[in-house]
């Protein structure tokens, strides 16, 4: 490259965009790449500490950091993603639908081990909404080898794509409370309000809500009368505690249903149970879903409505990160609960 004094640049044409920073009021470009350098830019550039502009011509096997950044962008993306304009060397990738996010972890490691190459994601398996930014790529120096971003292609080609977000599925959630106090009428129900709306948020809908006693036989009625009417997801509330009026797990075993797991390694949502009747999951939600911003069931159900069968393992997974922090004020999920 060829170092022009500031001075002597006008009417050259930059290479690269020039950043600006005003602390604690604003980052971004003050020149775009390809902007024409007038006389009334020097003191501008002069200002912002720039007393020499950098040109170059590309030699044969050089990539410029904005052709780069487009470049593996496209061979990153999945499906319903969008891609920003380049600024500052740099393209973001963000949701074009509500659904749950997935992040090739391997091949992104594979991607940032190349020298030059950065690739940066929030973490995978949350839900996310239209617009959000989830990822964003660049390359360190202005001009890359082409070989370099070859090789990021080629990764993204071998494993599919790096990041891309699943749609939720329209589900129909049939919703069984126990509990003899809400039952007989002496406490008001407070879950089934929260649940709608925790399950709208996916696209999806509460078929019916019944209630039922601590009672075994008529809780298994309800999940099977539920089933009959068409529920794609069944969902238990209360009764998930070891106090021997509790008997919604003794009810899920009873029905047939394969069991993944009861009990979870995060707080809240330790009394957690998850299982299946053939293709259809059915949740045991303990009273933390009611009454905290974010629980168990905002690490799992959105993977669920998303299609995704959960294991042990993906469960057992959880513990690290499964500790919430009990802010003052919940940010959700904008923190590290369940990452």
């Amino acid at each position: 490259m060829k170092a022009i004094p500031v001075e002597q640049a006008v009417g050259t044409v930059l290479c690269h965009d020039i950043t600006q920073i005003v602390p604690g009021k604003f980052k971004g470009r003050a020149f775009k790449r390809g902007h024409i350098i007038s006389n009334t830019d020097v003191p501008k550039l002069l200002s912002l500490g720039k007393e020499h502009i950098y040109v170059f011509d590309l030699n044969d096997g050089f990539v410029h950091e904005d052709d780069a950044a487009k470049r593996m962008a496209k061979a990153a993306k999945g499906e319903h993603l969008s891609l920003s304009s380049v600024c500052e060397g740099r393209i973001n990738l963000h949701a074009e639908i509500d659904g749950l996010l997935k992040i090739n972890t391997d091949a992104l490691f594979e991607i940032n081990s190349e020298e030059e190459i950065v690739f940066a994601t929030i973490h995978g398996n949350q839900a996310v909404t239209v617009g959000r930014q989830v990822a964003g790529t660049r390359v360190v120096p202005l001009a890359v080898v082409n070989e370099k971003v070859e090789r990021v292609e080629n990764i993204c080609a071998n494993y599919g794509p790096i990041v891309t977000i699943k749609p939720f599925r329209p589900l129909q959630v049939g919703v069984v409370t126990t509990g003899s106090e809400v039952y007989h009428g002496r406490i008001k129900d407070a879950f089934g309000p929260i649940l709608k709306k925790k399950f709208e948020k996916m696209g999806c809908s509460i078929l019916r809500q019944a209630f039922v006693p601590d009672d075994t036989s008529m809780a298994i009625d309800a999940v099977r009368s539920l089933l009959e009417e068409g529920a794609d997801m069944i969902a238990l509330t209360g009764g998930m505690s070891v106090d021997p009026d509790d008997q919604t797990p003794s009810a899920i075993r009873a029905l047939g249903a394969d069991v993944v797991t009861y009990g979870a390694p995060t707080f809240p949502g330790a009394m957690f149970m998850l299982a299946y009747l053939g293709d259809i999951p059915v949740m045991g939600l303990p009273g933390c879903v009611m009454y905290s911003k974010a629980s168990i069931f905002d690490l799992v159900a959105p993977r669920l409505v998303a299609g995704e069968t959960v294991t042990r393992r993906d469960i057992i997974g959880l513990g690290h990160g499964g500790l919430c922090a009990g802010c003052e004020t919940c940010r959700y999920p904008i923190c590290g609960f369940g990452k």
